[in-house]
């Protein structure tokens, strides 16, 4: 929010600096973000006035000027700008001028001096060489009453301010220089004045046929008809001035009295060309398949989420947002329909958003606007309309204010000790009641209870909370003392057997990966590459056309991180990263941490590219492969015993990848990338993946003490031929199961393959896998019948479900 200091002043005009003004409304809550003048320093300009024009004698582009400034002494000034004439009024830099500094960055010094042999005793300055603006098409010109000889800086009151304020998304009511104005009253208490302005006498029985039929868009409808206006009347300098230091561009009378008046009062309006209306209008929802072509050159389709204003033919302007240019007014404008609504913010929110811009209209709406001021509104519109844009035959007509459906004013209460106690400070009833005086909110008390109703242009009281902060804020944040808490505050302990993601950051910056943070929304080719989702979740409004959709899984960003690695000459990367990934589904509801239809679950990725160890000369050099990432998860779940088995995944190697099981749930895969994608993101090397669920590997199980055996280990190697097409983990789970299960089987501590062959001796769809058996007891040395039941019992069960057989 951007407006003019002298602007301000005329509504309130506190006895304080301009440093104070903005000191105090940062305080309050309204960060003031800048404070620029709005002009440059320069000295020694006044108003002057050409009263004669004569050809230059060695120029033909120069003329003669001369110029009087009511110092007694006729100017004699060369001038060479196109627009120079009799009787305008100018700014005159006279002798002794400094001005702005130009290109080189140096003050521009005004002096007598001959140009092409005639002496010119000052200069006529144009907009851009006092640094007004980028206007270089002629001199600066004055209006008709401009008084000659004035200071200029005091006739087009330069000795202003522009504050920028950055604003809460809850302060709507300060969006708006009355807004503003009402705080710093409040904040100083000092009286408010607001602007005046005689109703315009009706002279006119006419009325749009207005019908609002989506009364939860639009709860209030106000419009009139004006005819015979003058839309090529020229929009008054000082509203030129307000707008221009509001951060408007000027752009005609009609639009800019609308734009004028949204800046003083908060209130969006609309002005139609009522000649290009057809028949009636209808406010309602948009229908799908309808498009409308804005005043911005845009043509957008529209549906059922955006509200609308039609008419019998078409649709004439987006609600709440931006008009339609089927009715736009144009300079030959002579018949108008105004139009002023409320409209439901929740009706607003995110539809400019959705087409990718934004409006003041809109920014103001979707926060909340003044729902009981239309009326009040319209008038100050018309007043401006008939005194600038009037003509003889302008004729108005009555306001048609339709209310259907307004937001409803319960109070809120709060409580002087509640206040006394979140402020900090000694809180009186007489102080909440002055304080609420101020701001202009109606209230009912008791002692020490306060029950106010919310006034229609403050949207953001709802709760006890929300009158507490206005009670701190016009108390004053500076006034609260800084005292260290109270409260008794004792750290909880956290489950033995869950630990923290930083925890799990730590392991995986312990296997020598480093962490990347990435955005949770890619492009929809990787979507389509890395997780085989043609239908991914898309975004309304993406920050880059390419990333329009969530991810739902984390490998495409890694691979992505690679990419940008290698391009930079690394020939080794190791990286992980832990966040949120988006899947659609119907039984998530609306939660703190929830979006209904939606499931975000986290995850942990990791990948690694190129070298398994960084160059030295202890051993030699290789490429990481699926079991040197295989073990690095291993040890991230360590001592929980991960189960892996085959999988076929878009992203994964189909012979090297594998699902990563726990307790028999899939919680992720690992594998190496798919050479047709290493292939297609140009990796000179394959990248080993894995991703898992972060839930699954925060859950460990909490230590548990475990008798150690003080009797010596014995070690059976067992070689099994099978077929080809038998998988090592088909073994792994049929000796787990008979360990369990086969009590002869229970002094077995450990299993590890060692060997695999093909070859000489085995049929061509055979191969032989060799297993070394750890056999320990904690009560007694085992012997040989013992081990050699239980090694009997392994080789019976892998026959038996395998068709295994002993190796010769």
């Amino acid at each position: 929010m951007q407006f003019s200091e002298n602007w301000l002043r005329t509504m309130v005009n506190p006895k304080m600096t301009s440093d104070e003004l903005s000191h105090l409304l940062t305080m309050s809550g309204l960060e003031v973000e800048e404070v620029e003048a709005v002009a440059p320093p320069f000295s020694n300009v006044v108003v002057g006035e050409v009263l004669e024009i004569a050809k230059h004698p060695n120029a033909d582009r120069l003329n003669v000027c001369q110029v009087d400034v009511k110092t007694g002494t006729i100017l004699n000034i060369v001038c060479g700008a196109p627009n120079v004439r009799v009787g305008m009024k100018v700014p005159c830099a006279m002798a002794g001028a400094v001005l702005p500094p130009g290109a080189d960055g140096k003050p521009f010094e005004i002096k007598v001096g001959q140009l092409r042999g005639v002496e010119s005793q000052g200069m006529l300055c144009s907009a851009r060489e006092l640094k007004l603006s980028e206007d270089h098409g002629g001199l600066l010109e004055l209006p008709d009453d401009a008084p000659v000889g004035q200071n200029f800086r005091d006739y087009f009151l330069l000795n202003d301010l522009k504050f920028t304020i950055k604003l809460t998304p809850n302060k709507a009511d300060c969006l708006s220089v009355l807004g503003v104005a009402r705080e710093v009253s409040a904040l100083t208490d000092t009286p408010l004045k607001q602007p005046t302005f005689q109703n315009v006498a009706v002279g006119l029985d006419e009325k749009l046929p207005v019908k609002i039929s989506a009364p939860d868009l639009c709860g209030r409808f106000a419009g009139r008809v004006i005819r015979g206006l003058n839309a090529k009347a020229a929009t008054p300098q000082w509203m030129k001035q307000r707008l221009e230091r509001s951060g408007q561009r000027p752009i005609s009378a009609l639009v800019d009295i609308s734009n004028y008046v949204m800046l003083e009062l908060g209130r969006p309006s609309h002005v139609f060309d009522l000649d290009k209306i057809h028949g009636s209008l209808d406010v309602r929802w948009g229908k799908k398949g309808e498009q409308i072509k804005l005043l911005n050159g845009n043509t957008v389709e529209v549906d059922e989420w955006v509200g609308v204003i039609a008419d019998d033919k078409e649709l004439e302007s987006l609600a709440g947002i931006m008009g339609g240019d089927a009715t736009s007014v144009s300079l030959e404008t002579t018949n108008i329909y105004l139009e002023a609504a409320f409209w439901f913010p929740q009706a607003i929110q995110g539809r400019a958003r959705r087409y990718n811009f934004s409006t003041d209209a809109a920014h103001r709406f979707e926060r909340g606007v003044d729902f009981a001021t239309v009326v009040e509104h319209i008038e100050r519109i018309t007043a401006l309309l008939i005194e600038i844009c009037g003509t003889a035959d302008t004729k108005v007509g009555p306001v048609d204010d339709q209310i259907v459906n307004l937001p409803k004013r319960d109070p809120v209460k709060v409580r002087t000790a509640r206040a006394t106690k979140v402020i900090g400070v000694a809180i009186t009833d007489d102080m909440i009641a002055n304080i609420f005086t101020r701001l202009g909110l109606q209230f009912t008390q008791e002692p020490g209870l306060f029950a106010v109703t919310p006034p229609s242009f403050r949207f953001d009281i709802e709760i006890e909370e929300d009158l507490i902060e206005e009670i701190a804020r016009v108390y004053g944040f500076e006034n609260i003392p800084a005292l260290p808490p109270v409260a008794a505050s004792a750290m909880k302990i956290a489950p033995e057997n869950i630990r923290s993601l930083f925890d799990v950051r730590h392991l995986l910056a312990d296997l020598d990966y480093q962490e990347v943070v990435n955005f949770s929304f890619v492009e929809s080719a990787w979507e389509a590459d890395f997780a085989g989702n043609k239908a991914p979740i898309k975004l309304l409004n993406p920050i880059a056309s390419q990333m329009n959709v969530m991810r739902s899984s984390l490998i495409a960003s890694l691979v992505a991180n690679v990419r940008y690695n290698i391009n930079r000459k690394a020939n080794r990367v190791r990286v992980f990263e832990i966040g949120a990934v988006f899947h659609r589904d119907a039984q998530v509801q609306d939660g703190p941490l929830e979006v209904a239809g939606y499931h975000q679950p986290k995850r942990v990725a990791g990948l690694a590219y190129g070298p398994v160890a960084e160059e030295q000369w202890g051993q030699d050099s290789r490429n990481v492969d699926f079991f040197d990432v295989k073990a690095d998860l291993e040890a991230l779940f360590a001592p929980r015993v991960l189960r892996f088995a085959r999988v076929e995944h878009p992203a994964l190697h189909p012979g090297r990848s594998a699902q990563v099981e726990l307790d028999g749930k899939n919680i992720g895969l690992i594998g190496e990338l798919h050479p047709r994608l290493q292939q297609k993101y140009d990796l000179p090397l394959a990248p080993v993946v894995f991703e898992v669920d972060a839930t699954a590997l925060q859950q460990r199980d909490v230590p548990a003490y475990v008798e150690i055996s003080k009797f010596p280990a014995v070690t059976r190697d067992l070689a099994l031929v099978v077929k080809q097409a038998v998988q090592v983990q088909e073994l792994r789970d049929i000796f787990a199961a008979e360990k369990q299960g086969n009590a002869a089987c229970s002094i077995i501590q450990a299993i590890v393959l060692f060997d695999e062959y093909q070859g000489k001796g085995l049929e061509n769809d055979e191969k032989s896998l060799a297993f070394r058996f750890t056999l320990q007891d904690t009560q007694n040395t085992l012997q040989d019948d013992t081990v050699d039941a239980a090694m009997a019992a392994i080789v019976a069960a892998a026959t038996g479900k395998l068709a295994a057989k002993l190796r010769a």
